[in-house]
């Protein structure tokens, strides 16, 4: 009887996170591209929780990019204040508004390069938007999976774009999304910063970090 081959360690920890993750949604609400694009830029230096506070209220007054486009500061701003640097978001949301009507006929594009030609959109906002919106693969590296793929040794750099090449080369591109936020969960809730919940972690035994508690 042949037997299969024993998975290496980064299929390990994508097959333990899968299980204890079935779902692994993202976690801004949206109803569509366009709602989770703005989502993604106010999230910058802020909780999900606190975006999906704000967002409700954005979405019934500005539905399209056209009517965004045509948004001043002074309105958008005391809607977003709460979402911190207020100022930078708004103006970003403005112009990425203005881009997406006017080069793109109000449709949110669907490819990396489109995307981060777009103000307020870095690689990181563009892989949201890939794999949740788009159904393309997309490696989402924020402080949760730089921390976690660190943690793990799936990288040993600190830079998003050498971490996204890192994630890559270990996984394939059908595993992309799923892998990376589900990366970015296990850092949200169990693999924390300061207080990591060593004790309740599903890839603890896979888990080659020093800091990690004992058990």
């Amino acid at each position: 009887m042949r037997t299969q081959p024993a998975l290496d360690r980064p299929a390990q920890i994508a097959l333990r996170l899968r299980h204890a993750m079935p779902v692994a949604p993202v976690e801004l609400t949206h109803r569509s591209p366009w709602e989770l694009l703005v989502a993604t830029i106010l999230s910058a230096q802020c909780t999900d929780q606190r975006v999906n506070q704000v967002t409700p209220t954005l979405f019934k007054r500005y539905r399209t990019p056209q009517v965004m486009a045509k948004a001043t500061s002074t309105e958008l701003e005391p809607l977003i204040r709460s979402t911190g640097f207020y100022k930078s978001k708004a103006k970003n949301l403005i112009g990425c508004a203005q881009v997406i009507s006017e080069q793109f006929k109000g449709q949110v594009p669907d490819t990396m390069e489109e995307l981060t030609s777009i103000p307020g959109v870095g690689r990181k906002t563009a892989n949201v938007l890939l794999g949740a919106a788009f159904g393309k693969p997309g490696i989402v590296v924020d402080t949760h999976v730089r921390r976690v793929a660190n943690r793990l040794g799936l990288t040993h750099s600190s830079h998003p774009e050498q971490i996204e090449r890192d994630l890559q080369s270990v996984y394939p591109p059908t595993q992309w999304t799923k892998v990376s936020q589900r990366l970015l969960l296990h850092g949200r809730y169990i693999c924390l910063a300061r207080k990591p919940r060593c004790l309740v972690c599903p890839i603890y035994d896979v888990c080659e970090w020093e800091g990690k508690l004992p058990k």
